[in-house]
């Protein structure tokens, strides 16, 4: 684009001496480039309004649809599978291209600080999803800075004021867990939960001891155990709970990933599930179906949250505000054979 539009107006190279600039630059913005300080944006934009330059109309393909990023802790979790379903689907249906990667982690779940933010910024995404257990504060502040638009989903920790969010609903999750073993007829009820500032297990634990006391039954401190989310922890957590003098009838464990540790411990004592011992998970990932006995657990909607974080990070896009900064999708008890009334001998 090297003149205006009309036969006498003032050509790019007159725009550039006026501004100070190089006619690269002012091309650039001419043309709408990113890779511009904002001053001499400002100032060669004024020159253009001055000189009255005409910018010409292009002719040419289509744009490409607008590209969302969605980032994840890892490509080959169960999570990630039914988070990718969500938000492609979504996605499709809303005319946008989605990037999926893996964040380079730190141990805590956020991305690096390194490299990450600057591969995003160089693909122009309009907006990103985060499926992370959490994001360090620099990446938070550099979001803002940069005025990306993004949604977190199912974050294992409360995140800053203002970010939105959407989680599935885990103080009901817990309860319904909890509820479900009681009206089995157990009493002595333990729970397994992952770290122990995890706010979405608190969130759980919060639900099953709201359970125990709508019921009149005592929680004994010893009931409730935390621990990393893996079956090793789990194993650990429940062999204490099996050492107590009065060991629990059934557990509730705050995530499917935690249970063939539990059912490793329950059987390195002799203990059957669920004849000796009822066992609830929460998640409902495929394992839960597969596992022997098959898991009763709590079904959290990973695809449905997904859908719901794309919608909202597409009015975020278009520069609506949203109706809720948190957004609780329902939980769903999916009884299987994990579970059964207590024997006798046990109460």
């Amino acid at each position: 684009m090297a003149r205006s539009s009309g036969s006498t107006g003032p050509t790019l190279a007159v725009v550039a001496r006026e501004a100070g600039v190089s006619v690269p630059t002012a091309s650039k913005v001419v043309n709408g480039r990113e890779d511009v300080a904002p001053e001499t944006r400002r100032r060669v934009t004024e020159v253009l309004d001055r000189l009255g330059y005409i910018r010409r109309p292009r002719c040419e393909t289509p744009k490409p649809a607008p590209m969302v990023d969605l980032v994840v802790h890892s490509l080959d979790s169960a999570w990630s599978g039914a988070v990718l379903h969500g938000a492609t689907e979504a996605a499709h249906e809303a005319g946008l291209e989605v990037v999926v990667s893996a964040a380079a982690t730190r141990g805590r779940g956020g991305p690096s600080e390194h490299g990450w933010p600057d591969k995003l910024y160089a693909r122009g995404s309009s907006g990103v999803l985060f499926h992370l257990t959490e994001l360090a504060p620099v990446q938070y502040s550099w979001l803002d800075e940069h005025r990306i638009p993004f949604v977190m989903i199912d974050p294992a920790h409360d995140p800053p004021p203002g970010v939105p969010s959407v989680a599935a609903a885990n103080w009901q999750g817990g309860m319904a867990a909890t509820e479900h073993l009681i009206e089995l007829g157990h009493r002595r009820i333990a729970a397994i939960g992952g770290p122990g500032r995890a706010v979405r297990d608190g969130g759980r634990v919060a639900g099953y001891r709201s359970a125990m006391a709508a019921a009149g039954v005592p929680v004994p401190s010893a009931y409730v155990r935390y621990g990393d989310v893996s079956e090793a922890g789990a194993r650990r957590r429940m062999a204490e709970l099996l050492d107590l003098p009065e060991p629990p009838t059934a557990v509730f464990v705050c995530s499917d990933q935690m249970v063939p540790g539990v059912y490793q411990a329950a059987g390195e004592r002799g203990l059957r599930v669920p004849r000796d011992i009822s066992v609830v998970g929460f998640d409902d990932l495929p394992q839960a179906r597969w596992i022997t006995p098959a898991l009763t657990t709590v079904r959290q909607p990973l695809s449905e949250m997904a859908a719901a974080a794309l919608r909202k990070l597409l009015r975020l896009m278009t520069g609506e505000v949203p109706e809720a900064i948190r957004t609780e999708l329902s939980t769903r008890l999916m009884v299987r054979s994990s579970t059964a009334p207590p024997l006798r001998a046990l109460l």
